[in-house]
């Protein structure tokens, strides 16, 4: 499936701020504030990581609000450009880092609105993950609720049935009920296992760090600030 699913969304005029020039800083700079970065990590107890669709660019997934992102380009009347497919796109070393980072305890959980599967794919573990805004290789029954990782992406969005059914197996035979994509579309609640999971650790979190996102999209991108809450 082409990477840019944002194309089979419903119609949506407020899209944020599009096409906001990227800043690059000199080697030094960049150097001096990783290290204060680690501290900050080391120092803290409960490291909650937000992200957005910048973490997947370097994989040939385009994001939506940068120079070249899908909704800047169509503004301007363009389309996105790109021979990647979800099913061809690699984890990038930021979701490698974050794995890493969470094996040695100190990324504690991740609360990414992207839907490219990526953080699964990378190897993060689903427990420690909440995925807002649903996942293109995740269907979800809709009778007993099992959700089920898939090799290949949905064909669908929306939470639509995805015309397979559940093969969990029970007491009394095969749970047989009907697949769902997990991938929402504007008018769609948030996956309340999900959000609740977020909310819970963002928290309890004492450093939220968010990369690749611009955290226009509510109530995700108010999430980081529920750490500022703490006593």
């Amino acid at each position: 499936m082409s990477v840019n699913y944002a194309a089979s969304l419903s119609s949506y005029d407020n899209k944020g701020k599009c096409g906001q020039p990227e800043v690059f800083e000199d080697e030094g700079s960049v150097r001096e504030k990783c290290r204060q970065l680690a501290k900050f990590i080391r120092d803290s107890s409960h490291v909650v990581v937000h992200t957005g669709a910048g973490i997947s660019t370097s994989a040939g997934i385009p994001d939506f609000r940068g120079p070249k992102g899908v909704w800047t380009l169509e503004k301007r009347g363009e389309s996105v450009q790109t021979a990647v497919t979800f099913e061809t796109a690699q984890p990038t070393y930021t979701h490698r880092a974050l794995l890493k980072l969470h094996q040695a305890g100190l990324v504690h959980f991740i609360v990414s609105q992207n839907v490219d599967g990526l953080h699964l794919r990378s190897g993060f573990p689903r427990c420690a993950l909440s995925e807002l805004h649903g996942d293109m290789f995740v269907e979800k029954c809709e009778k007993c609720s099992m959700e089920k990782v898939l090799e290949s992406p949905v064909t669908t969005i929306g939470k639509k049935r995805t015309g397979s059914v559940c093969d969990l197996k029970k007491v009394r035979g095969v749970c047989r009920g009907h697949m769902r994509d997990t991938v929402l579309d504007w008018e769609d609640d948030l996956p309340e296992p999900d959000f609740d999971n977020a909310v819970q650790n963002s928290k309890k979190a004492d450093l939220s760090l968010c990369l690749g996102t611009t955290l226009q999209i509510v109530p995700a991108g108010n999430l980081p600030l529920q750490a500022l809450k703490q006593p």
